[in-house]
């Protein structure tokens, strides 16, 4: 284990910036296609911090030009382990397309905004030169870009199913999910001096093979690409399977068929044996580099005082990636990681006392599992929550009111946010709240942790439509405004309830959107917060669009696809 790093450096990004630390040789470079801003919020820094702290020299490439002669894919030379290859915090194309496929204009991961830094399929691109150039050292991708295209899957923007990115990209190994030990486990094996092919027995990676899994654990075979492109109910059905897989305690090794070898996908580390403190406790200068100068990066801006307490979300939307790429159990940090992070960002002199978030991919599920773990063990269910919460989750919000609580304490700190979205399923049902800890927390929060503007997301008023997007009916929607009303009144505030909706999700119609628009419910909401529906890969609402099957149910349903008459769709969102 290294000695204790120091908070103020950087990892090195340049020839120069690596002879002044001495080095003669790198261990692992990593190439990614956001600005390197070293953050525990960007998942580049994050891998080169642990592998740092695991001992070994990381340099990094941020924002490489595919279009010259490509000298920042040469100007590091050759690692001595291998090369690392993202897209970044988000995937390329959603980074670079509207709904409508129309191009961006900015880019919130480089500086001032600027677009075209990055290539379209930046994992792919990016994976294909180091290939070209250096055949023979081991190229691992991984990132959000990475991990949903793991497997066959539906792309919105060739408008057709396209294989494992394994095969374009040429990579050796792919990474999916939250990715520190894997990676990690491969520069252990690696170093060790063990050759590549015997890296595939390594949890939470897929890799291409001769031959489908053949070891002794559970394993299970989807319908090769070849079959699913002629099908679409047998690509709806593939999806179940790998959902179902994924949201297992103990998911089986999968293989998929494509081209005459197979994409062999190995179960993830178990989730209850990963302390995630460690890599939220690493030494990050929490800054973009100092290669950006004075250069604003908008993402940095909206997070640098944000902190993350907890990895996973058990909601699983049909339409949301969280579930696909981070899993469905909760990892929660310990309290005192996290008000070690608060205390950090709090004795920054840029601090102006506000901590922005204090969230995760759903805010109010820290802390929560099974009262029975035995029983989540064998359970099938694809949500805790969906459609009906689970009786043996705990729901209990004491823990997170302890770190609200203790956050507000820390010297500095003036107020703290929690800007991430929130579940209200997990206090509040038809009838009220769940309990009198549910209706202190949402109190607490409303009036200490919201910014006069609370978000949530209800996504639709139809039953039909909200029953394929796997989310609650309406009415608890109706039951958390009137709560928030009766605290304004009581506290005499003039705070606003921003809802959020999708427009044109599979199974909605004009029809729906007309409904909604006159919903009498939503009578003095304001009605800003609206995304019209992308398909992005490996969910299971891209795979309804693409199939017109949902694959919970293997029912049709109705899909639009008019760019035009989705456009209509979302034409009933208007300010009230």
């Amino acid at each position: 284990m290294q000695k204790k790093l120091k908070r103020e450096r950087f990892l090195p990004t340049s020839l120069k910036e690596i002879r002044r630390l001495g080095w003669d040789y790198i261990d692992v470079i990593l190439f990614s296609g956001d600005a390197y801003i070293d953050h525990p919020s960007f998942g580049t820094a994050v891998i080169g911090r642990y592998l740092e702290y695991l001992g070994y020299r990381v340099a990094i490439v941020p924002q490489p030009n595919w279009q010259d002669d490509l000298r920042d894919f040469k100007k590091l030379g050759l690692p001595k382990l291998f090369f690392g290859v993202t897209s970044g915090a988000m995937d390329s194309m959603v980074n670079h397309y509207t709904a409508a496929k129309r191009r961006r204009s900015n880019d919130a991961y480089t500086p001032n905004g600027r677009s075209g830094q990055r290539p379209d399929r930046a994992t792919t691109i990016y994976s294909q030169i180091l290939k070209s150039l250096y055949p023979n050292v081991p190229v691992i991708i991984g990132g959000v870009e990475a991990s949903l295209r793991r497997l066959a899957h539906y792309d919105w923007w060739e408008e057709k199913i396209l294989p494992s990115i394994l095969f374009e990209s040429k990579a050796d190994l792919l990474v999916y999910g939250m990715g520190e030990r894997a990676i990690g486990e491969i520069a252990m094996q690696l170093k060790s001096g063990r050759p590549l092919e015997s890296l595939k027995n390594i949890r939470q990676i897929a890799y291409l093979s001769e031959h489908p899994y053949q070891g002794g654990d559970r394993s299970v075979s989807l319908v090769p690409y070849e079959h699913i492109l002629k099908n679409s109910a047998l690509f709806a059905s593939n999806f179940a399977t790998i959902e179902r897989e994924s949201n297992l305690w103990s998911p089986a090794y999968i293989s998929e068929g494509a081209f005459g070898q197979f994409v062999v996908v190995n179960p993830p580390f178990p989730h209850h044996d990963i302390d995630i403190d460690i890599f939220y406790d690493l030494p990050y200068t929490r800054k973009p580099h100092f290669r950006y100068r004075d250069k604003a990066i908008p993402a940095y801006e909206m997070i640098k005082d944000s902190v993350t307490i907890h990895r996973g979300c058990f909601g699983s939307c049909s339409f949301c990636t969280i579930s696909a790429h981070q899993g469905k159990f909760i990892q929660s940090r310990s309290e005192a990681s996290i008000l070690n992070e608060v205390k950090n960002i709090a004795s920054s002199s840029n601090f102006k006392g506000t901590i922005s978030d204090l969230g995760g991919p759903s805010a109010n599920m820290y802390g929560m599992e099974g009262v029975d773990l035995h029983i989540c063990k064998k359970c099938r269910r694809t949500s805790c929550i969906y459609p009906s919460l689970c009786k043996n989750l705990e729901v209990s919000h004491s823990k997170l009111l302890s770190i609200y609580r203790e956050a507000d304490k820390v010297n500095g700190v003036k107020r703290s946010f929690v800007s991430s979205g929130i579940r209200y399923d997990l206090f509040l049902n038809e009838k009220g709240f769940l309990n009198r800890e549910a209706k202190d927390y949402f109190r607490e929060l409303v009036l200490k942790h919201t910014s006069g503007r609370l978000k949530v997301a209800p996504e639709h008023t139809e039953e039909e439509v909200l029953k394929i997007m796997r989310k609650p009916l309406f009415s608890l929607f109706v039951e958390l405004k009137k709560e928030f009303n009766k605290i304004l009144k009581e506290e005499g505030l003039n705070y606003q309830l921003i809802p959020y909706f999708i427009s044109a999700h599979p199974g909605c119609t004009v029809e729906h959107m007309r409904r909604l628009s006159r919903n009498r419910d939503l009578k003095g909401v304001i009605l800003e917060q609206v995304q019209d529906f992308t398909p992005t890969p490996l969910t299971a609402a891209s795979v309804a669009f693409y199939s017109g099957i949902d694959p919970l149910t293997m029912r049709k349903l109705f899909v639009e696809r008019s760019v035009e008459k989705k456009r209509a769709q979302k034409s009933f969102f208007k300010k009230k």
